[in-house]
């Protein structure tokens, strides 16, 4: 029986689905045979109905008023070839240009980096390495590697600090320790292998662009995130005049330890010019970041604001430390915005880069293999001093690879191998130089040809796009029909004016001061002295230069009915009993009672500027009503109304 109730719910809702699809489809709107079905218009009203003001317009009905008499605007825009100007076509393609890089890579190996590059910054790994230096597009390593190989084995075999000693060059072998560090310190295929290595392990040898390196993990750790502390230096070259700094430095700590203000004695006394006259404080700063390791491990273990630590030494001199402030690594949603921007300007972006393009080439069925020697014997040394010159006798119907519906030729890489020879810095083989250019050549291809194809194959894309299109042709036509032709209308808005002059009228107003403050006896002074004829700003200065900070003093016309004063406050001029209101005290000083009026064509003016423009508009629709014919089908209205009341 439980199964036969599960399958007849299961029916139901599958048969719901069907119909809703079925709705989806149907068409609701027609204007001169432009089609609007259910589905986009229940879009833009699930999308919009937040930013509707009017609450009658939230309902169906109020809203496809509100939607149709926006199509009668976009119709009467495209018939008067709004979308032809030239300004409009530059802006528009400027905006498209800049939506669609958002769509322009990978973005399940983007999160995928974002989070790895989050974990890594969470966790700091100390790293010593050896590297053989190798440029970067040499070929021939064997003998490089088996070098590093060796070394290798030594730096599983031996201490480091030996290696270091008898190894060490500067120049085409580095033994280094580099300490501490976390995401981006390094090249990203060195911090990959650092990360991925176990505590203890010596990794295979691997290459970057400065070489082969072998590397070795000697700890990790939860990061311990960022520090700002003030310094007082001393310099271990310092004069002999100015005596020992070891003693001079202890010193220092001692007027500490009396009373003297840290920022103070920083000022008087820190070599380091950069932060002496800012009380020695630093630039914050992580794990990694500065050269001594020692400075940074003392700097993190002050651990309450404002402890100062005893004097201590570094390769540079010696320093009394203070803590600023301390702060741990954010949440991955507090970083995620910035991490994702390095991720993007990081290699990291080629490995996004690489895993968008592989993609398309399946999406686009594109093949890449294919015979090149032909490139190879056209080219001559001219290309490497950039003036080499597509040979007039290329074979022009001979095709090279196709992207989509779209076939690329000899002639077109050939094209490209003339422009992109300004690329090439170095002398190369010639079929080495054809196979890097044919391949950044596919990949430019196959992103020009799927940012013209987005609109047809991502929806989403494709709805943002008309959004911002139709908005903007909008925007051009509502501002030449309706907003400037009202401002310019001088004569028509006087008349307007003139005609309703009776809806624009002044309430009743108050004009004075209403001072508010927390503290009640503090406004019993002030009470006193409003009652003089003493200028307000004077008043205000008075006070405020006795200290008097915690008041508010508002100057400015009061309404009748305003939320800012009391229902039942007794208004007269002069000086008001303190009064509570919003939970706060306050004191009203009212100089002059202004009578209800009617308003001058100034004082209405920027009201009156909205309802000539509502009224313009009016008329305009009616008249759009008028020229293009626009049905609305009551049946599938019926039903959508049905659909969204069973929800």
């Amino acid at each position: 029986m439980l199964r036969k109730t599960i399958a007849s719910i299961a029916l139901c809702l599958i048969g719901f689905y069907i119909s809703a699809q079925d709705l989806n489809d149907k068409v609701l709107i027609d204007i001169d045979g432009d089609k609007v079905k259910v589905g986009e218009f229940l879009r833009v009203y699930q999308k919009n109905l937040d930013l509707v003001k009017d609450d009658s317009q939230k309902d169906i009905d109020g809203y496809l008023k509100l939607y149709t008499n926006y199509l009668l605007k976009l119709k009467e825009a495209y018939a008067l070839k709004y979308d032809q100007r030239p300004d409009y076509k530059r802006e528009f393609q400027t905006y498209k240009k800049q939506l669609s890089k958002n769509y322009l890579t990978d973005k399940t190996v983007t999160e995928k980096l974002v989070r790895e590059a989050y974990d890594r910054m969470s966790q700091d790994v100390q790293v010593k390495h050896i590297l053989i230096r190798l440029e970067d597009n040499e070929t021939d390593t064997t003998a490089v590697y088996n070098q590093i190989m060796a070394f290798r084995e030594r730096l599983i075999n031996e201490d480091f600090e030996s290696i270091q000693r008898d190894s060490h060059n500067g120049s085409s072998v580095f033994v280094e320790d580099l300490g501490y560090f976390s995401a981006f310190k390094m090249v990203y295929p060195f911090e990959s292998v650092a990360y991925n290595t176990e505590v203890g392990a010596v990794s295979m040898p691997f290459r970057t662009r400065f070489g082969y390196h072998v590397l070795k993990v000697f700890d990790k750790r939860k990061s311990r995130g960022e520090v700002t502390v003030g310094h007082i230096f001393l310099s271990k070259n310092t004069p002999d005049s100015i005596g020992d700094p070891a003693e001079r430095i202890q010193n220092i700590y001692k007027m500490i330890g009396q009373g003297k203000e840290f920022e103070d004695l920083a000022k008087q006394f820190s070599e380091d010019k950069s932060s002496s006259q800012k009380g020695g404080r630093l630039n914050s700063f992580k794990s990694g970041q500065l050269s001594s390791v020692k400075f940074e491990d003392m700097a993190f273990s002050l651990n309450t604001i404002g402890e100062i630590s005893a004097p201590f030494e570094t390769d540079f001199g010696w320093h009394i430390s203070k803590l600023i402030e301390k702060k741990p690594i954010g949440s991955f949603d507090e970083l995620r915005p910035q991490v994702e921007a390095r991720v993007k300007r990081d290699a990291r972006s080629a490995v996004i880069n690489e895993s968008f393009i592989d993609s398309l080439k399946a999406q686009y069925n594109v093949s890449t293999d294919v015979d090149l020697s032909y490139f190879t014997t056209i080219l001559n040394d001219g290309y490497f001093k950039r003036e080499w010159v597509k040979p007039d006798d290329l074979p022009k119907d001979k095709g090279l690879i196709s992207i989509g519906t779209k076939d690329l030729s000899y002639v077109d890489f050939a094209v490209y191998l003339e422009k992109a020879q300004k690329r090439i810095r170095e002398k190369k083989e010639f079929d080495r130089i054809v196979d890097m250019q044919f391949d950044s050549f596919v990949n430019e291809q196959i992103l020009d040809y799927h940012e013209s194809n987005l609109e047809n194959i991502n929806k989403e894309y494709a709805q943002v796009l008309t959004e911002y299109r139709d908005g903007l042709l909008l925007f051009d036509l509502m501002e030449d029909k309706i907003w400037n032709a009202v401002k310019e209308d001088t004569v028509g808005l006087k008349n307007f004016y003139e005609k309703n002059r009776d809806q624009y009228h002044w309430p009743e107003r108050y004009k004075g001061v209403l001072v508010s403050s927390g503290n009640k006896k503090v406004l019993k002074e002030v009470k006193t002295v409003l009652q003089s004829d003493n200028d307000f700003k004077e008043i205000r200065k008075q006070f405020e230069s006795k200290g008097s900070g915690d008041m508010i003093w508002t100057n400015r016309d009061f309404t009748k009915g305003t939320p800012k004063l009391p229902a039942d406050l007794a208004i007269s001029i002069g000086t008001s009993e303190i009064f509570e209101h919003n939970g706060t005290w306050h004191v009203l000083k009212i100089d002059d009672i202004l009578p209800a009026g009617p308003k001058s064509f100034d004082e209405a003016k920027g009201k009156l500027i909205s309802d000539y423009q509502a009224k313009m508009e009016s008329e305009w629709m009616e008249e759009l009503a008028g020229k293009y014919t626009l049905t609305i089908d009551d049946k599938v209205l019926s039903e959508l109304k049905s659909s969204i009341n069973k929800r």
